[in-house]
């Protein structure tokens, strides 16, 4: 599918955000929906929304085509609004555990895009950010993934000069080396969960802390040597869970994330990372379907255009007491792959199919899957 499609299916999600966290109405716009007491998402749902669509569109942000150009003053002047405390957007960033988490996707996001996301921001608002994003360290993150997100944080300080915590990055990536399971799984915390949190935060977090600061740390090197291995081999794994029409397991937490849970797929598509055994055209065929699957339906959209609870549909018994609207916004990263040019074989190679459409369509004979 051509990037055109891509790029319309990302301007119908995601443009009623961006103009409303430009022109400082986020708050007032944003609806506030989730399983529980509509206060307990008001501190934090503003920050899910803007740290986690921002993860996802700095790729396009930092290619600098024309969605850059079109967007980018937009995001500066948002950033604006919610880092600044005599402002009506004025986010939450230290009060209660959830913010960690959203600091850390916006961590990410300046990551994504270092050369227009963060070195074209003006000098007062990059003070403001780390300002704000300095107030995360009195959060204390759970003994699970949310080690990553204090690390995030870190690694974010340490790309723009700032004085970092060896230490919160040291832990987390050695304590992921004792959650590694085995065949590019790791576990949540000392357990493992049927879910997609490998992609959507775990693996992906790990690539980016890795890589960030490479050269730094002998023992770090080595672990993202491992890391990308892993990640490789849980791509393979990802492509082969999209079926044929585009669906995918409805298994584990988080699934209103939609077209996050192949966070990870189309991060190494980005990178240009995919293993050998994944052409970049089957991998761009099959995040289509699920984009197809899980945004273009008019029922995965409110009457004003905001994203609903769900996977496929308004389906709000699928949404633990923790999603709220904002939270549903990280599905973004499925578009992570806009970040590559019109030229690059991502978009121009022919239409491949993907795994179970070679298997199940078209009996191709392929050959036998190996764990790592």
């Amino acid at each position: 599918m051509a990037k055109s499609s891509w790029e319309l299916v990302l301007n119908k999600t995601f443009l009623k955000v961006i103009d409303a966290f430009a022109e400082g109405r986020l708050k007032s716009s944003l609806p506030v929906r989730g399983r529980d007491d509509l206060h307990r998402y008001e501190k934090s749902t503003y920050l899910e929304c803007i740290g986690r669509m921002l993860c996802g569109l700095s790729s396009s942000i930092e290619l600098a085509g024309s969605f850059s150009k079109a967007n980018a003053p937009k995001f500066f002047q948002g950033l604006v609004n919610v880092t600044d405390n005599r402002h009506a957007d004025f986010l939450n960033f230290n009060e209660g555990t959830q913010p960690l988490v959203d600091a850390a996707f916006l961590a990410l996001a300046f990551l994504r895009s270092p050369n227009i996301l963060w070195k074209q921001l003006p000098d007062n608002t990059k003070h403001q950010v780390l300002i704000s994003l300095k107030s995360t360290r009195v959060i204390k993150p759970h003994f699970n993934n949310w080690l990553l997100f204090s690390a995030m944080i870190e690694a974010f300080f340490f790309m723009v000069g700032e004085d970092y915590d060896k230490m919160r990055i040291d832990y987390a990536l050695r304590q992921h080396e004792q959650w590694y399971l085995g065949d590019g799984h790791y576990g949540d915390g000392s357990l493992f969960r049927a879910d997609y949190y490998n992609s959507y935060v775990i693996l992906p977090f790990l690539l980016q802390i890795t890589e960030t600061l490479k050269g730094q740390v002998k023992d770090w090197d080595n672990i993202g040597v491992r890391v990308l291995q892993r990640a490789q081999r849980y791509a393979e794994i990802q492509e082969r869970m999209i079926s044929p029409d585009g669906t995918f397991p409805p298994i584990g937490r988080s699934l209103a994330y939609r077209g996050a849970a192949f966070h990870l797929l189309a991060q190494l598509a980005l990178i240009k990372k995919l293993p050998q055994s994944l052409k970049p055209a089957q991998v761009r065929c099959a995040l289509w379907s699920v984009i197809e699957k899980t945004l273009l339906a008019p029922e995965n959209y409110d009457e004003n255009g905001w994203l609903t609870i769900g996977l496929n549909s308004h389906q709000p018994d699928i949404g633990e007491n923790y999603i709220s609207t904002g939270s549903l916004y990280l599905t973004s990263v499925i578009f992570l792959p806009l970040g590559l040019p019109e030229d690059d074989e991502f978009w121009r190679a022919p239409d491949e199919p993907w795994t179970q459409r070679k298997v199940w369509w078209f009996g191709d004979n392929l050959p036998a899957d190996k764990a790592l």
